[in-house]
């Protein structure tokens, strides 16, 4: 039997944020002038996915699924439901995620690195590999504030690339960077989702790389599980859906 990598059971998440009350609504009120209100992006997801499964998940803009994918990688909790890893590494590859604008590339891949859960020694082992594989050279040293989005892409794929975790977390940025690096990040990806030991989640709008590379399909409607099941029976249905 397969072993289990990823569970969700019964995960909402929800957003607060506050909705502003004019000056005078609030005179006449004797209110605050803002109040909280909440929005809830995922509603009760439950799932599992067993060691080497490819999962895609699919849906419209504000559906919730990046939201997941953060709280499935750790970055803020769930406020009802579990997440369980079962004690495996995982790295999401999200570009705007992880970076210290301040510190140089170089030491941002210390930091992303360590964030990951790796040793300063097996960083600096693969450090030469990462600053030749996002062909950022000499700007490896200067800060990540002065990159242009596409160095900023190239230096957060290679990062999550050449230090491979069990389980990756890839949201919509298999293609970054130029024409040439687009073809390279893709060919790598694909390389290190086709290890039968590492369990990945593809966030995207591609049908194209969602067919080429998921085993499975979970179509996520307005914090909603849709549907799951294979990438045959999932896709067409939401193609049918969407279009």
């Amino acid at each position: 039997m397969s072993e289990t990598v990823i569970t969700v059971k019964d995960v909402k998440i929800r957003y607060r944020y506050l909705k502003k009350i004019s000056l005078i609504k609030a005179m006449f009120s004797l209110k605050k002038f803002a109040k909280t209100e909440y929005f809830e992006a995922v509603k009760g997801i439950s799932f599992e996915i067993k060691k080497g499964q490819i999962l895609g998940v699919v849906g419209k803009n504000g559906s919730g699924k990046s939201t997941l994918l953060k709280a499935i990688a750790g970055i803020f909790s769930p406020d009802e439901g579990e997440i369980d890893l079962h004690g495996h590494t995982v790295s999401l590859l999200s570009i705007g995620v992880g970076f210290h604008l301040a510190l140089t590339g170089r030491e941002n891949v210390y930091l992303s690195g360590m964030l990951l859960g790796f040793e300063r020694e097996k960083i600096e082992d693969k450090m030469d590999e990462i600053i030749e594989f996002s062909e950022l050279g000499d700007f490896i040293d200067r800060p990540v504030k002065t990159y242009s989005s596409g160095m900023y892409s190239k230096l957060a794929f290679s990062i999550t690339a050449i230090l491979e975790t069990e389980i990756m977390l890839i949201d919509e940025v298999l293609s970054v960077g130029d024409a040439k690096f687009k073809k390279k990040s893709y060919d790598k990806m694909k390389s290190l989702i086709e290890d039968k030991d590492r369990t990945v989640i593809i966030v995207s709008h591609s049908i194209d790389t969602l067919e080429s590379l998921c085993d499975n399909i979970l179509w996520i409607h307005d914090g909603e599980m849709k549907m799951m099941g294979t990438t045959e029976e999932v896709l067409p249905e939401y193609i049918k859906f969407m279009s």
